[in-house]
């Protein structure tokens, strides 16, 4: 064999090894994405199983909607009878609760029957339990002079 050929073997097999070495570590590389890509279908496919069976949880408690995650600060609890009692106490019909908490008198309905109120209400719900009937009244005239 001449001098030439056996460097073009030569030249040949080395290339061939360091290919072979650069396409070791991205088949390396590719398997382990795969298998994150895989991991992380996975995470999602539990996620959505979990949020459908919260959804059907809130369609069997009347909601029809899953709750928002609240934000940092004081969470505040409601319960329709006594949201209702309380409209008594104040002395106020639906319309002019709703006046004074920003919603229609079928919502101040609507949650006195059991249909929990959205977050943004509930701070001012939280409020009213401070009123006392004369305060009530008084507020709902001034806020229906400032509407109307």
């Amino acid at each position: 064999m001449a001098f030439h050929q056996l460097l073009k073997e030569e030249i040949s097999r080395l290339a061939r090894k360091e290919v072979r070495s650069h396409t070791d570590a991205l088949k390396q590389a590719s398997a382990a994405a795969k298998s994150e890509i895989a991991s992380l279908k996975r995470r999602v496919q539990e996620l959505e199983k979990a949020l459908k069976r919260a959804q059907k949880t809130a369609d069997r408690a009347g909601t029809g909607q899953v709750t928002e995650p609240q934000e940092a600060g004081p969470r505040h609890r409601f319960s329709a009878k006594r949201f209702a009692a309380h409209r008594l106490r104040l002395k106020l019909s639906a319309a002019e609760l709703g006046l004074l908490l920003g919603a229609s008198g079928q919502a101040i309905y609507q949650w006195e029957r059991g249909v929990r109120p959205r977050n943004g209400f509930l701070p001012a719900i939280a409020a009213l339990r401070q009123l006392t009937p004369r305060s009530a009244s008084a507020l709902v005239k001034e806020r229906a002079a400032t509407a109307g």
